[in-house]
């Protein structure tokens, strides 16, 4: 079977060969000055509104060998490198088999998107101006130079430029951007023979406007998919500039890192861009769905395709779909920012399996769905209205094994040598970071200056090594980073000493692993990050197997997906804390050898167990292992019980036991504020007529109160009760209740939880609060603004939630009320706590065991019950176990009931008729 791989980008892309000629300028765009304005400059000298190519100083000339054969460094948005072993013996130029390595730009960072020499142009319109007010001024100027004869130039694209690409050769070559993580893992599971056939599915990472209607654009997607096994995805430019570019870059990527958008710009964009979004995420899973066959896994990767599963769910209800987010996941307050929050978390609810790098973003996810969606969120998943989805966190790694092959490379060992000289006497700090605001290089700079402020001991010792990524837009970023730099090295350096080595550019890979290798310390500020791998390679580049310095220190930001998994080995620190920088940086160049060994050794052990082939098998696995459990649960896939089969089962056993719920069950569902009918006459009747056969023992389960069942259910002696959902057990043929629950716990966290509530009391008029012996409820059906207070009963349950998870507490939105309760103390604890009794008793007493056990309900916390009898069967704990579901969602249970109360009675009193 075939695991769809869908990414933003391919691992592959197309180079055309064009022809050597230089590109044509038009003169019709613009005006000849007049003789009455002879006076005025010539228009290529003067400063255009609108910057165009033809009038701007010429660029740097390149040699065009060198650019279309770099140095295989290729950056990733992730900020991992995809390194490409190529051969290039054969420079045709037509379409072969051979890959070569994508052009390497004078500053080493991936060309903007259609920026390309060797690739079409973009056809997609302006975005958005960057700022609203801006754009005022940009029109009022504008019309100013209208009113003075002047007509800017505009940036063209002419036919021919489109035409020569139908008919130019190409190349399938290895992209130089994408996730670089997940494709190393991929690549490094396929090299261990881990899994099934893989299939990529994502666009070409180019405009594909211009090969629209070509043969060329069949002929490149017919040999992506026969020789390569890709899909490749083409969508108009115009969406995936508004979508990568706008809605990506300007809206969840910073949402995602906590850099809420708050200015003019980011609404632009957010209105201008988002059906963009849902365009191209709809191209992909059309694509997928075009080529998905029964048995496939669909793996959709990333904050790119959100919407991607549930469009797919839409159309394959019975898909294998897994969905993994590679960025960190904001907590609730954040995202609910977003004007399309719900769209994309049902989006991303379409999958099976949803993953996440640590527990802090599965967390966040969590809370946000019960938030915002209203729907009930466990410790395993999100439980919708016929399904359940499953969450879990798995934190992706590297491949240790072709790192260490890269190691070996020659060029390495040469620039080892030579920075091992150039820094000889020096203690050596490495940092590489992409120039934005999310990556934290301003105050990593800052706290480096303090240090050396604060340890002039440490001046002409110790160089800080920072490769800045450029992002190709200018900001103030670029400006105050540059006047930290200018001001630490004018404050200390000397001919022969530079405090702070600056390249705001990336670095050949064969430098990039030579300052792993000779480093000291690398220093990781990111005030936000999913992962950071990075500080893995760092780690295994320390081994000391190339260089005399070994076992450098980490000091990686607190706010990093990584720092969660290396259970404080690393120097963790507050990126804003500046004096907690610098301490970190002093602790780092002064810890001992000993230390700084054992510290390595914790680390290396980290990295080795989370390796990108673990991840990537892992989460296969898992998604596997949830989608066969899901796919059992299904209330389509329960069968109903036969009463044929349970009376055999019935009659042929010799000591019985059964647990059954009540409201929904045995009696109609009522508010649980409100006292129950008294005499369900039937009810009593029929369990009745069970407890009077000596074989029988039946427990009835309720989250109502001990006095409440005493009163109800005080004709039907031997009866066993257990009340408040297993807070309290009532044994058949006893007249006392045993508390089960830790009172004291109980009171310190409802002493917690009633100051939440009570605020949110005074706030929604007509609500109360029930106090009862092991929980609380807040009950609004009788709120003077029911609708507002329903609203905002999510973000009861979300602040309870989030605040008194240390105290194992658990709230949960139900009809009309929240209901807060501890998570220790359940029906499934309860039922446990009776069989373990029960068979004790027959152990001494010598007589038949359990060997016909019954659960029947109709609720969420009836599932837990379920679950743990099966699982007495699977363990030949108990020979017969019928567990009956009432409800018409996915379930635990082997069975189903689909007449409600009146199916259930009339199944016990066919029972009891048996006895």
């Amino acid at each position: 079977m075939t695991v769809f791989l869908a990414s933003l980008f391919l691992p592959k892309t197309v180079y055309f060969k064009l022809p050597n000629a230089p590109p044509a300028t038009s003169d019709r765009h613009i005006q000849r000055p007049t003789k009455k304005s002879s006076k005025r400059p010539p228009l290529e000298l003067r400063t255009s509104l609108f910057p165009d190519p033809a009038i701007t100083p010429p660029k740097t000339p390149e040699d065009e060998d060198n650019y279309l054969g770099g140095d295989g460094l290729f950056v990733n948005e992730d900020g991992l490198r995809v390194l490409n072993n190529n051969n290039h013996n054969n420079h045709n130029n037509v379409s072969d088999d051979e890959e070569f390595r994508a052009p390497a730009p004078a500053d080493k960072v991936s060309p903007r998107w259609g920026g390309r020499a060797n690739q079409p142009k973009s056809r997609a319109n302006s975005p958005p101006p960057a700022s609203l007010l801006e754009h005022a001024r940009t029109l009022e100027k504008a019309k100013e130079l209208g009113r003075q004869g002047i007509i800017q130039p505009r940036a063209t694209r002419s036919d021919s430029h489109d035409r020569v690409f139908s008919h130019a050769n190409w190349r399938i070559v290895n992209a130089d951007q994408g996730n670089g993580g997940l494709r190393n893992a991929a690549e490094a599971a396929a090299r261990g023979g881990i899994g099934d056939e893989y299939s990529w599915v994502g666009t070409l990472g180019m405009p594909t406007d211009a090969l629209e209607g070509t043969q060329q654009k069949e002929d490149i997607n017919d040999r992506l998919v026969t020789e390569y096994s890709m899909y490749p995805v083409f969508c108009s430019d115009k969406d995936f500039d508004g979508h990568y570019l706008h809605f990506c870059k300007q809206i969840l990527w910073p949402v995602f890192h906590y850099q809420i958008p708050d200015n003019p710009k980011s609404k632009a964009y957010e209105d201008h861009s988002w059906q963009f979004y849902v365009n191209l995420n709809q191209a992909f899973a059309d694509k997928i769905v075009k080529n998905w066959k029964r048995g496939d896994t669909i793996w959709v990767n990333d904050y790119h395709l959100l919407l991607v599963p549930g469009m797919i769910r839409k159309k394959l209800p019975d898909a294998k779909i897994g969905l993994f987010l590679h960025v960190a996941f904001p907590s609730s307050e954040v995202f609910r920012c977003l004007a399309v929050r719900k769209q994309l978390l049902e989006g991303m609810l379409g999958a099976n399996l949803i993953g996440f790098q640590i527990h802090e973003y599965t967390r966040h996810f969590l809370q946000t769905c019960s938030r915002l969606l209203t729907v009930e969120a466990t410790p395993d998943g999100v439980q919708l209205e016929d399904r359940f989805v499953n969450v879990m966190n798995h934190a992706i790694g590297i491949d240790p094994i072709s790192l260490n092959g890269h190691r070996e490379d020659e060029e390495v060992m040469k620039w080892i040598e030579i920075m091992r000289d150039r820094y000889k006497d020096k203690k050596i700090i490495v940092a590489r970071d992409k120039l934005d605001h999310v990556r934290g290089v301003r105050q990593k700079l800052l706290s480096y200056e303090l240090f050396l402020n604060k340890n002039p001991q440490w001046r002409d010792k110790v160089v800080l090594i920072q490769v800045a990524l450029s992002t190709g837009e200018k900001t103030d970023l670029d400006a105050a980073v540059g006047d930290i730099v200018t001001r630490v090295n004018s404050n200390w350096a000397n001919l022969a000493y530079l405090p702070l080595v600056y390249l705001k550019q990336d670095i050949p890979y064969s430098q990039y692993l030579a300052l792993l290798t000779i480093a000291d310390a690398l220093m990781i500020t990111s005030q936000r990050e999913g992962m950071n791998l990075t500080s893995h390679e760092f780690i295994v580049c320390q081994d000391g197997k190339y260089s005399d310095r070994k076992h450098g220190s980490l000091i990686l930001s607190e706010f990093t997906g990584t720092s969660s998994l290396f259970n404080n080995k690393e120097l963790s620190v507050n990126p804003w804390s500046y004096r907690q920088c610098s301490e970190a940086i002093k602790k780092a160049l002064e810890m001992s050898d000993q230390e700084k060994a054992e510290r390595w050794g914790a680390l290396r052990e980290v990295v080795s167990h989370h390796t990108g082939s673990h991840w990537f098998s892992g989460f296969l696995a898992s998604l596997d292992q949830v989608y066969e459990e899901q796919h059992r649960h299904d209330q389509t896939s329960v069968p109903r019980l036969n009463l044929n089969n349970l009376g055999q089962r019935y009659s042929h056993s010799q000591n019985r036991l059964f647990f059954l719920d009540l409201e929904g069950t045995l009696i109609p569902y009522g508010p649980m504020n409100e006292i129950i009918p008294m005499n369900p006459q039937r009810t009593l009747d029929i369990l009745n007529d069970l407890v009077d056969d000596p074989l029988n023992t039946v427990y009835v389960m309720s989250g109502r109160r001990p006095e409440e069942l005493d009163r109800l259910f005080r004709l039907v002696p031997n009866l066993g009760l257990i009340a408040e959902n297993g807070c309290f057990i009532k044994n058949a043929g006893a007249t006392t209740w045993v508390e089960i629950a830790d009172h004291n716990r109980v009171t310190a966290w409802k002493d917690s939880v009633r100051g939440v509530l009570q605020y949110y009391l005074e706030r929604t008029p007509g609500s109360e609060i029930e106090d009862r012996n092991c929980s609380l409820i807040f009950h609004y059906k009788d709120a003077e603004d029911y609708a507002n207070a329903e609203r905002q009963a999510s973000d009861w349950t979300g602040h309870i939630n989030e605040s008194c998870e240390e105290q194992r507490v658990h709230a949960t939105q139900l009809d009309d009320c929240v209901v807060v309760e501890s998570i220790d103390w359940t029906k499934e604890t309860a039922t446990t706590q009776v069989y373990k009794d029960m068979t004790r008793f027959v152990q001494e007493s010598n007589k038949t065991p359990i060997d016909f056990l019954m659960v029947v309900g109709d609720g969420r916390e009836d599932e837990k019950v379920f679950k743990w009898a099966n699982n007495l069967r699977d363990q030949d704990g108990v020979k017969e176990v019928a567990t009956v579901s009432l409800g018409n969602r996915n379930t635990e249970a082997s069975s189903t009931l689909t007449q409600g109360v009146s199916g259930v009675l009339v199944t016990l009193q066919r029972l009891a008729s048996l006895s």
